[in-house]
């Protein structure tokens, strides 16, 4: 079935830039919850974009620990797999979903060739950089407190940020686990500092500058 690139553009505007020769060349995958996608030491020959569900990119310790390497519920994921003679890690579906496939020498030939589409990326790279580092500076934080409020400070605008995912994972990013997160949440709606209707969270307290 051809891709309706109105309706996707009108749900990720960042797909607004992929050029018509590239469009013809993309196709659809549906996934299924634990789904492995790709795995490493696999050349990638794709590009992904994650429409619906969540994609993890993960490596397992020794001891069979699964280390979460990336995560994206929406957008590029495994973006240095452009440049990859192979992938780093798995590919692997937490949930059901579907994602965008773009043929990975159609996609270096096209940033290649197409000047608007090379600027787009890399400020597509930029704004991961900048996340990724939010991330960082968050994880470094002792309390789960402070964690949440950054996220909704740095993930939101105004000071309320809608969650686009379970709380059980919005725990797992904020390296918590789920306990701590429900307890977090429950002490800070008690003591004023957030609100919470539904899947928004504000804070009623501006964070410290």
């Amino acid at each position: 079935m051809p891709i309706d690139w109105d309706k996707l553009t009108g749900e990720q505007p960042a797909l607004a830039v992929i050029p018509g020769g590239l469009q013809d060349a993309t196709r659809t995958r549906v996934f299924k919850k634990g789904e492995l996608l790709y795995r490493r030491g696999q050349p990638p020959k794709v590009m992904l974009c994650v429409l619906s569900g969540e994609i993890r990119l993960v490596r397992f310790a020794l001891g069979g620990t699964e280390i979460v390497l990336q995560r994206s519920r929406g957008g590029f994921v495994a973006e240095a797999s452009l440049d990859a003679q192979t992938y780093h890690c798995d590919v692997v579906a937490a949930t059901d979903g579907c994602l965008l496939q773009f043929p990975r020498a159609t996609f270096q030939s096209t940033l290649e060739n197409d000047p608007a589409f090379n600027h787009a990326w890399i400020r597509l790279l930029a704004r991961e950089v900048r996340r990724l580092r939010a991330q960082s500076e968050r994880r470094s934080l002792n309390s789960a407190a402070d964690r949440v409020r950054h996220y909704i400070e740095a993930e939101g605008s105004d000071g309320s940020v809608i969650l686009n995912q379970t709380r059980k994972g919005w725990a797992a990013e904020l390296g918590l686990t789920h306990e701590v997160l429900y307890r977090t949440l429950r002490q800070l709606r008690e003591s004023g500092d957030i609100v919470i209707e539904g899947e928004r969270f504000s804070l009623s307290v501006p964070m410290d500058t």
